[in-house]
């Protein structure tokens, strides 16, 4: 029996938007799993498997950038769907992003968490 997609792994430092993230994707019927930091996010990801991946830009350890690298590297996990949170919405090209990386959506910070949810379900509505 397949699942629903719905596993999520948030790889965020900001305790606080971490915890309203989880708590708004729960809310919207998503099982959560929280990392710190890009470490600790790839750490999550070599151990577990999920269907979608929210991350900061800036973390510490391993910044969004290299955790992406990483992601995209590894078989199991190159097709992950990743939306990317940014505070330096002036200093990325998301287009760049997209290509290099993989990354479907980049929101800047502040963003509303309602549209993050918005994007996460329409994402893994495509993939069943």
């Amino acid at each position: 029996m397949n699942e629903a997609p719905g596993n999520i792994l948030i790889a965020e430092d900001n305790a606080a938007l971490a915890s309203v993230m989880r708590f708004n994707l729960e809310r919207a019927g998503f099982r959560v799993t929280v990392a710190r930091s890009g470490r600790e996010a790839w750490e999550q990801v070599c151990s577990r498997s999920f269907d979608l991946i929210l991350t900061d830009e800036q973390m510490p350890e391993m910044g969004g950038r290299e955790f992406c690298k990483q992601l995209r590297s590894r078989t199991e996990s190159c097709q992950i769907p990743v939306i990317m949170l940014t505070a330096k919405a002036l200093e990325i090209d998301t287009e760049q992003l997209r290509e290099e990386l993989g990354i479907e959506t980049v929101f800047v910070k502040p963003f509303s968490p309602r549209e993050v949810i918005r994007a996460v379900q329409n994402r893994l509505a495509a993939t069943c």
